[in-house]
């Protein structure tokens, strides 16, 4: 087989770099795998051959840049993935740069693609009354009812990430003294995340109720697997349905598992708790990934508001003292 056939490559790209060079997590690798079907599927259509008879001068910049409008125009994704499918392509062909230097200059021009800006919308969160209203929706009389409430409790506690919660087992809950749970986190990191009285008093009830080994999930599905993204997803939309009943402000809202994950990190804020703090708290890499928090809530402002003194005064508006000045102002 030709080492330029992307069927080569693209194995290669998975099997050696990005599981036994990098070591990425499963989560990461299917995010990749996913990038990798859609772009093989849109260029099978495109050429009129099917992917393992692609080769890879067939994937130049022009292709890409039609591949990334047909995301955004046909498929209708937001330009926040069409960033993250870029991030793919990009993470491929470096790889390919360093294996296949006659591509080389193939490669700078794909790498040379940008991503595009997006405007960041404000986090939507849950305020104290609607995690509440959210937690004491699910009927507990029955078996569903009872896992539900006890995941949305450790959810809106703990921030867990969701692929953290379903994966979480009977062996990573600590009740005892110190109680806590342990999750794996990006980058393959380890963290423990401590839970109230009250979230522990309803975990030991639940775990008591639902007997298990220690490597079987805290939260399974009906069949005792994991429960999957869409199982998450379902079981949020479920209760919130519900929850809106008691709670009129839910309905302004668009709840979704990671909801969840900013209401317990905004609940951390008001508390007082420092911005490092609920970084390492919710297995942030860095803390200006937590700033966005400092955003989300008028409160915060109008508290900061309320610390200013006026100076007394009158602001005036710049007037640039040059024509060519004033055009650059205009803009």
């Amino acid at each position: 087989m030709s080492a330029s056939r992307l069927p080569f490559l693209v194995q290669r790209f998975f099997t050696q770099r990005l599981l036994e060079q990098q070591g990425l997590s499963a989560h990461t690798v299917a995010s990749y795998r996913d990038t990798f079907r859609l772009l093989l599927a849109f260029a099978a259509k495109h050429v009129g051959r099917a992917p393992s008879n692609l080769q890879m001068e067939e994937l130049d910049a022009s292709f890409i840049e039609q591949f990334l409008r047909h995301l955004e125009q046909d498929r209708g994704n937001s330009v926040r993935t069409r960033n993250t499918r870029l991030a793919a392509v990009h993470a491929f062909f470096r790889f390919v740069a360093v294996s296949e230097p006659a591509l080389g200059l193939q490669c700078q021009r794909i790498l040379a693609i940008p991503s595009k800006r997006c405007e960041h919308g404000p986090v939507e969160f849950l305020t104290e009354v609607e995690a509440e209203a959210l937690v004491a929706a699910p009927d507990t009389r029955t078996w569903i009812g009872n896992r539900d409430r006890t995941l949305l409790l450790v959810a809106v506690q703990t921030g867990l990430r969701n692929c953290e919660l379903t994966a979480l087992r009977r062996q990573d809950v600590a009740l005892g003294t110190g109680a806590h749970v342990r999750c794996l986190g990006k980058g393959r990191k380890m963290r423990c995340t401590p839970l109230r009285p009250d979230v522990v008093a309803v975990l030991k009830e639940w775990l008591r109720r639902q007997p298990g080994e220690p490597g079987d999930p805290v939260f399974p599905s009906s069949r005792g697997g994991h429960l999957s993204a869409d199982a998450l997803q379902r079981l949020v939309s479920r209760n919130v349905a519900i929850a809106r009943q008691a709670c009129p402000s839910l309905k302004k809202k668009s709840v979704t598992p990671h909801t969840l994950r900013h209401a317990a990190a905004m609940s951390l804020l008001h508390h007082g708790v420092d911005l490092n703090v609920i970084a390492l708290w919710l297995g942030h890499e860095s803390s200006e990934t937590t700033q966005v928090y400092l955003h989300a809530d008028m409160r915060l402002k109008e508290r900061a508001l309320a610390h200013t003194n006026p100076s007394g005064v009158v602001p005036t508006r710049y007037k640039p003292p040059d024509p060519l000045l004033a055009f650059l102002e205009s803009l």
